[in-house]
């Protein structure tokens, strides 16, 4: 057995789901989580929202031209206010 903190709780049911209670000190932050099962375990994990930056950085870098946006309109110093 590992050395984390248990503690015994009750299965219900709410309507056909079966459900725990999580007790405070296993809080998850957060209002979503993932779970999975390995075995006769469940796993319940919080849910890591990834920032844009760091969903950017897992992305391949391109090799594709960007067209230029500014073709065909006027340079800023021609514009009247």
């Amino acid at each position: 057995m590992s050395n984390f903190a248990e503690r015994h709780v009750r299965l219900f049911k709410n309507g056909r789901n079966q459900a725990i209670r999580i007790p405070r000190e296993f809080e998850l932050p957060g209002d979503e989580a993932i779970m999975h099962k390995e075995g006769d375990r469940i796993i319940i994990e919080p849910l890591q929202k990834k920032s844009l930056l760091s969903l950017l950085s897992t992305w391949a870098p391109s090799d594709e031209e960007f067209p230029d946006i500014d073709q065909g309109l006027s340079p800023l110093d021609d514009v009247e206010l």
